[in-house]
């Protein structure tokens, strides 16, 4: 019986990693973005749940005051006259224009926070009537 020796080689080749290297590259390439606009998507429910939130307190003043803009409505102060109101994670700024029977709330995003590169929904608005806007390329979707 002949002694064979056999050479056994365990790991990579440098062509099965730079395979494996550019798979992982595709599907970064295509998953990242998909992921990024699923953030965006679940940071716009903040602008939305907040304009809600302020609605219901100016309907409160509205009620205990007969206007929206009384100087007794802590959150008239808040978020008119050049004030705004941040949203919970700081990604939007609320606004609002107030009269003493109208009121417009505009939710836009905070400079240096994430959404500001949200082209689909830019910024949100609320009415006294409960008409609801946005801006952006996908402005009928984001409500």
């Amino acid at each position: 019986m002949k002694n064979h020796k056999f050479s056994i080689n365990y790991g990579f080749t440098l062509i099965e990693l730079m395979i494996a290297v550019a798979v992982i590259g595709i599907l970064a390439a295509i998953a990242y973005p998909s992921y990024m606009e699923s953030v965006r998507k679940s940071n716009r429910a903040e602008a939305k749940t907040e304009l809600n939130d302020v609605a219901q307190r100016l309907q409160r003043c509205f009620t205990a005051f007969s206007a929206y803009d009384d100087a007794n409505c802590s959150i008239a102060g808040n978020i008119s006259k050049g004030n705004t109101l941040s949203t919970e994670n700081n990604f939007y700024s609320i606004t609002g224009v107030l009269t003493a029977t109208t009121y417009t709330l505009t939710a836009a995003p905070q400079s240096g926070s994430y959404q500001v590169g949200d082209g689909d929904c830019t910024s949100f608005t609320l009415t006294q009537t409960g008409a609801k806007d946005a801006t952006g390329a996908r402005k009928d979707d984001c409500w």
